[in-house]
């Protein structure tokens, strides 16, 4: 039990760290080649920070252990919201710009509820086992590709022309950070979803409350990081952006992409109030932002009861 406990903290340890590497090497090929430090924050950022989700999401449906993925995707999704633009919201409330309320609140709320609608078999047919098929795999692949596809077109004309700025690390070594990066995600992944399966069994829990808080808030760590230290510079684009970019790549990405490439997961064993609770969050963030444009000291606390409240009901119920 202790070994199997530290070799996930490990995992965790190799999996953020992985991600950290990885976004510094991407980083400074893309401000080498002056392309606009919004794109990059939207883009890149968004990947160096999802990855470990990412790599779970290969792990777990490799491995045949589907709760793990599905629940990790809905897990992080409502732990962004509800605890990291919570928290960040007491360091300083958030200013969000109308482009955000207007497109990718809206593209994040919608992608939302139709993941929601598509593992929800069970909602429609009483006698039907939910599960997530290759063909709503690819689904959400489309529906991310989409909002790819808006973010380029709105942003491939904003290149820095004047700016003076280098990479931290030359092109050679940034590649090398990008290689090194993968690598340890890889290895890290492998390590959380082993360890959190075997340890799940062993303690007689499901791998669905595994997901949900472990592996959830393990793999969120990066979002939480890069959200507070953008709040405290006020960069709230990028706090806002960050999370909201990241819920959108955990359904399309996270989740769609392994579906897609290597097979449905059948017999999914999710409950309906985190399902409930993700897009609550989600509606909540967009009328909170949609009001005036800012989301308040006093809604971030909103937000921090909701997941205060939710996660008591997960343990205790």
């Amino acid at each position: 039990m202790f070994i199997k406990t530290l070799l996930l903290i490990i995992g965790f340890i190799i999996l953020i760290k992985g991600a950290d590497i990885f976004i510094d090497g991407a980083s400074s090929i893309a401000t080498n080649f002056k392309v606009s430090k919004l794109l990059i924050g939207l883009t890149i950022v968004n990947l160096g920070t999802g990855a470990p989700e990412l790599a779970i999401g290969f792990k777990s449906v490799l491995s045949g252990n589907g709760d793990i993925v599905l629940g990790n995707v809905i897990g992080s999704n409502i732990l962004n919201i509800l605890l990291i633009i919570g928290l960040s919201s007491l360091v300083r409330s958030l200013t969000v710009r109308s482009s955000t309320v207007k497109k990718e609140l809206p593209i994040a709320l919608l992608i939302t509820i139709l993941f929601s609608l598509l593992i929800s078999d069970n909602l429609f047919n009483p006698s039907a086992i939910n599960s997530f098929t290759r063909r709503e795999g690819i689904i959400l692949l489309l529906f991310f590709s989409i909002f790819i596809y808006y973010l380029f077109t709105m942003y491939h004309n904003k290149i820095d022309e004047d700016r003076e700025e280098k990479g931290i690390l030359s092109n050679k070594l940034s590649i090398i950070y990008i290689i090194l990066g993968i690598i340890c995600i890889v290895l890290g992944s492998n390590l959380v979803v082993d360890n959190a399966a075997l340890l799940a069994r062993k303690l007689g829990i499901t791998e669905r409350i595994i997901a949900l808080t472990i592996i959830a808030l393990g793999t969120s760590l990066p979002e939480l990081v890069t959200s507070l230290t953008a709040t405290k510079k006020g960069e709230f684009d990028i706090a806002i952006g960050n999370i909201v970019g990241s819920n959108i790549y955990n359904i399309g990405i996270v989740l769609g992409l392994p579906v897609a490439l290597f097979g449905s997961i059948t017999n999914i064993t999710f409950n309906y109030v985190d399902v409930t609770v993700m897009i609550l969050s989600a509606i909540l963030l967009y009328m909170f932002s949609f009001n005036d444009y800012k989301i308040s000291k006093k809604e971030g606390i909103v937000f921090l009861i909701l997941f205060v409240c939710y996660y008591a009901y997960i343990i205790f119920a």
